[in-house]
């Protein structure tokens, strides 16, 4: 764009290619309220058409990308049918994947926390230092805190990472006990690369 002609963000076309292109360039997704600030937009419901406007686009037009409301926020995504081709292209490592032991920790942590290591391990009958140590490093499950009792033991709660791993919103989306029994007893893996292959 020159100077003779700017990029007038009081188009709706132009607020489209705008919010397009800030969601192309972060790694993280991006929170509407700051969109919906920086665009000086006071209607929720003008707002949403031009985000609506935007998922019919991705969904009709045979891209390969999709508009996704994650994590809280706004992200662009690989549409999930072409994720195997993907994934033979990047070489995906299989050990990026969640095992069975750390993913009934990490839905303990979901659903109860926060949550000591001891009260997991309670839960799970079984010692959970290890799981928790894997999903600590893969930022799933952070430190939240101490809880007040004799010794203070760490508490654990689940992280953003987590929301994006899962495709959730936020943790009001989380599936009931009854399907993530389900998961686990078909050994069902979420997958990665809708995080662009970052763990």
């Amino acid at each position: 764009m020159t100077e003779d002609h700017p990029f007038n963000l009081d188009l709706i076309d132009r607020q489209i290619a705008f919010i397009e292109s800030i969601l192309f360039v972060s790694k993280e997704p991006i929170e509407p309220e700051k969109i919906l600030n920086y665009l000086n937009c006071k209607n929720i419901g003008d707002f949403e058409k031009l985000i609506s406007r935007m998922e019919a686009a991705y969904l009709d037009n045979g891209r390969g990308i999709l508009l996704k409301r994650s994590g809280g926020g706004l992200q662009l995504v690989t549409k999930p049918e072409i994720h195997e081709h993907l994934k033979d292209f990047f070489t995906i490592k299989t050990s990026s994947k969640l095992t069975i032991p750390s993913l009934e920790t990490l839905s303990i942590v979901a659903y109860r926390q926060p949550v000591t290591i001891a009260e997991i391990s309670d839960l799970r009958s079984v010692n959970s230092i290890g799981p928790v140590k894997s999903l600590l490093q893969k930022k799933l499950i952070r430190i939240s805190g101490r809880k007040k009792v004799p010794g203070l033991p760490l508490l654990y709660s689940t992280t953003q990472e987590f929301l994006l791993y899962f495709g959730l919103n936020d943790l009001s989306e989380l599936p009931s006990l009854e399907e993530l029994t389900e998961m686990f007893e078909e050994k069902e893996q979420p997958s990665l690369f809708k995080r662009n292959n970052q763990e």
